[in-house]
C-alpha cells in the first residue's frame, strides 16, 4: 500500500491569516488517527507562518514527522533539535512563504552534502524535491541522496494537449529512481480529481504528499472524512 503524508502548511498561514488560534499538533494527531501515514510541516529561515514551536509540537504528537527545509545551516539546527522522522529538501516556492519548490540540485553538491551528512549522523533520513524527470533523478542519485519527490505541482496544470508527454516522463522518472532504489514519491498541487490519472502513469510510485487539496476538502466535509476518502485514492 502507498504512504500517504499530509502537509499541514495551510493551518499555520490560516491561523497567520485570521490571527485565530489552530492547534497543529491536535490536527497531526487527528490526521494519523484517519489514517495519514505521516505529517509533513515544511520551514523557512523566517519561521514563519510554521514555527518552530509548531514543529516541536507536531514531534511529541505523532509518529511519524516530515520536515520540509530549504538545505540551509540556521534550519539544520532546527530539524537536530525537532528530531523529525526524516527531512525533505526543497527550494522555497514562488510566494517565499513555504518550501514547496524543487532544488535544482546542478552545481550544488557542494552545499548539500553537508546537510545531508550531518542529519544523516544524527539519524535523520534527508530527501530531496525534484522536478520529475530522469535528469534529476540521476542527479539527486549522484550526489548521495536516498530519496526523491517528484514535483507535480506543474504537471497538474498543464492542458491535455501537453500532459500525456509530461505523464510519460513522469512515469520514466518513478522507474529509474525504482531501477536505482531510490525511495521515491509524488507531490505538488495534488487534488482529489488529479490523483487516479497520476498514478495510473506511475504505478510503481511509494508514497504520495497532499497538502492543501485534502484540508480545502476537509473544510467541507471534516477532517476524518476527508483523509479517510483521501486513504482510499492513494491506495
Amino acid at each position: 500500500m502507498r504512504k500517504l503524508t499530509l502537509g499541514l502548511d495551510a493551518l499555520p498561514s490560516l491561523r497567520e491569516a485570521t490571527h485565530s488560534d489552530i492547534d497543529v499538533a491536535a490536527a497531526a494527531t487527528l490526521s494519523e488517527l484517519a489514517g495519514v501515514d505521516a505529517v509533513r510541516l515544511g520551514i523557512t529561515e523566517d519561521l514563519k507562518p510554521v514555527r518552530e514551536q509548531d514543529v516541536l509540537e507536531a514531534r511529541r504528537a505523532t509518529r511519524v514527522l516530515e520536515l520540509r527545509m530549504p538545505p540551509v545551516p540556521g534550519l539544520v539546527k532546527v530539524a537536530l533539535a525537532a528530531r523529525p522522522n526524516r527531512v525533505l529538501l526543497a527550494s522555497p516556492g514562488r510566494d517565499g512563504r513555504s518550501p514547496s519548490w524543487p532544488l535544482d540540485l546542478r552545481g550544488r553538491r557542494g552545499a548539500l552534502e553537508p546537510v545531508i551528512r550531518v542529519l544523516g549522523e544524527a539519524g535523520i533520513p534527508v530527501g530531496a524535491l525534484v522536478q520529475p524527470d530522469i535528469d534529476s533523478v540521476k542527479t539527486a542519485h549522484g550526489q548521495g541522496v536516498g530519496r526523491v519527490e517528484l514535483f507535480t505541482g506543474v504537471l497538474v496544470d498543464l492542458p491535455m494537449s501537453e500532459r500525456h508527454s509530461a505523464l510519460e516522463g513522469l512515469g520514466d522518472a518513478v522507474r529509474l529512481a525504482a531501477k536505482l532504489h531510490i525511495g521515491v514519491s509524488l507531490g505538488g498541487g495534488l487534488s482529489y480529481r488529479a490523483l487516479p490519472e497520476i498514478l495510473e502513469a506511475a504505478p510503481a510510485v511509494e508514497g504520495v504528499a497532499v497538502g492543501r487539496g485534502a484540508i480545502a476538502r476537509a473544510m467541507l466535509v471534516g477532517l476524518d472524512r476527508a483523509l479517510r476518502d483521501l486513504r482510499g485514492v492513494v491506495a
